[in-house]
Formats: C-alpha cells, sequence, structure tokens
C-alpha cells in the first residue's frame, strides 16, 4: 500500500475481532469490519500543498473532515492542482446511523414495457405516432445524456427512442435557446419534451428548467401544454413540483424507462 492510498476493506471474517452489526433498521458504513463506520471522502481546498505547505494543508484537510463527523481522519491522498488548490482522499470512521425506515425515494409507478409493447400501445392508444421533442438548452453543449436517450444507439445495452416505430424523435441538440424549444415544440405538435442539463455550476440546471417549464405555461393553455421530462447527473428526482416539470430522471436512467413512462402518461391519460 503506497502513502497515497486509503487502507483497503477487510473482510469482516478476516478482521482479527468480532464485527460490530447494527441490528433492525439501523445501520452504520461498511470499511474494514462490519458495521465499524468507516467512510471514505474527497474534496478540494483552496490551500497550497506544494513544498514547505503540505504539513498545513493536510491539518486544514484533517480540520474539515473532524468537522463532517469524520474522528479521527486519515489524511490518505494529498495532490496539488496548481497554484492555491489541493485535491484530498479523508479515510476515516463516523457515528453516524442510517435509519433505513426514513429513507424516501422517487419510486417508479408504472410498468417497464418492451419496445414492442411500446409501439403496440402508441399504435392502439393514439392512433398515431407519439412526437417527442429533446434537447440541451442553455448554454449546455453536453449531448451525451440526451443523445443516450433518444439516438438509436441508445445506452445500457437499450436502444434509443428513435428505434421505437410509433414515436417521432427530434433531436435539437446543444445549446437551444428556450424560446426555440417552445417554437418548435409547437412547430411539432409535440407530446413530450425532453430536456437533458449536465453542466450544474452555479445551479445552472435548475435556473434552466425553471426558465423553460415558466416558457411552457405561458406559450400553452394548461391543458395542451405537453409533458416536460429533464434529466441529468445532478438532478434530485423528487424536485419536479418545484421546478415545474413532470418528471425529473436521475443518472443511469435507460431509454425504455423514458419510453415506458411516457406511454404510461400520455396514452394512458388518452385511453
Amino acid at each position: 500500500m503506497t502513502e497515497h492510498q486509503a487502507p483497503p476493506p477487510t473482510p469482516p471474517q478476516q478482521a482479527g475481532r468480532t464485527p460490530e452489526r447494527t441490528e433492525g433498521p439501523l445501520v452504520r458504513p461498511y470499511g474494514d469490519t462490519t458495521g465499524d463506520g468507516m467512510v471514505q471522502v474527497s474534496f478540494t481546498l483552496p490551500v497550497s500543498s506544494l513544498g514547505d505547505a503540505a504539513k498545513h494543508a493536510e491539518g486544514a484537510a484533517a480540520q474539515l473532515a473532524r468537522k463532517m463527523g469524520i474522528d479521527p481522519p486519515l489524511v490518505a491522498h494529498t495532490q496539488p492542482m496548481g497554484p492555491g488548490f489541493t485535491f484530498f482522499v479523508v479515510y476515516g470512521p463516523v457515528t453516524h446511523l442510517v435509519d433505513t425506515r426514513e429513507v424516501r425515494v422517487v419510486e417508479r409507478d408504472y410498468p417497464l414495457l418492451t419496445p414492442k409493447e411500446v409501439n403496440l400501445a402508441i399504435r392502439q392508444g393514439l392512433r398515431r405516432r407519439l412526437v417527442v421533442v429533446g434537447a440541451c438548452i442553455g448554454s449546455d453543449a453536453h449531448t451525451v445524456g440526451i443523445d443516450a436517450i433518444l439516438n438509436i444507439k441508445g445506452f445500457a445495452g437499450e436502444k434509443g427512442l428513435e428505434y421505437y416505430r410509433e414515436l417521432k424523435v427530434v433531436n435539437l441538440g446543444a445549446q437551444v435557446s428556450v424560446p426555440e424549444l417552445v417554437a418548435r415544440a409547437r412547430e411539432e405538435e409535440a407530446d413530450a419534451v425532453l430536456v437533458s442539463q449536465v453542466v450544474t455550476q452555479r445551479d445552472a440546471h435548475l435556473l434552466n428548467t425553471q426558465e423553460m417549464s415558466a416558457a411552457f405555461r405561458e406559450a400553452y393553455p394548461s391543458d395542451r401544454r405537453p409533458l416536460l421530462v429533464v434529466g441529468g447527473p445532478r438532478f434530485d428526482e423528487s424536485a419536479a413540483d418545484r421546478l415545474g416539470v413532470d418528471r425529473v430522471f436521475a443518472r443511469g436512467t435507460t431509454p425504455g424507462e423514458v419510453a415506458s413512462y411516457l406511454t404510461h402518461r400520455i396514452v394512458g391519460s388518452a385511453a
């Protein structure tokens, strides 16, 4: 093990002592032994670690870790990031417990359908193709998210929405302004608008989404507005109401999940 690596976890049966177990719904992090509370975190501080400043920088990282509840902290890795910035990895125990009874997540409330089932439901329910318009809005030039859902190549072994015969997909690409998105959605008579946001500095993804939802509310009667769906790595799936959209998808969402959701909401409401 080098000085830059955190101690590797040791399986409980090899730890040399009886593991501390937490009964019932209360659990602790696992590091070396079950229930020992060991965690590893990384962060950057605006301090220099070059030359004689290295010990002071590690002390600053340890101080922050203690204030986060990691005590005693081991500064396992220190990496200068140019003048005045240092990246740290810190390893150590916390005393916090996780109560699994209090975990709240957005559960999938619709069935997962195969492409064949999606096509059949749309053909029978709408008797026309379901129209989807997608884009990255604002200054976001990262199309990897929207392409993973829309492009026929797809993501995670699933083909994108362009593969579905009963879906008409219009991918506007990157850096699309909100007025342009609204205008194209009206022109295409979109049933759903999908927006991907990867750029998140200064909450740009939240501001862009709120601007978009406000623009669609102004441009459409409440009963004619297309379904608004957003996704990206930093979105909170429970924030749909706060952002003014119908659904938020987090990282790891597959095209099949999106297709199934659109079918459930649009075809189901039309039935």
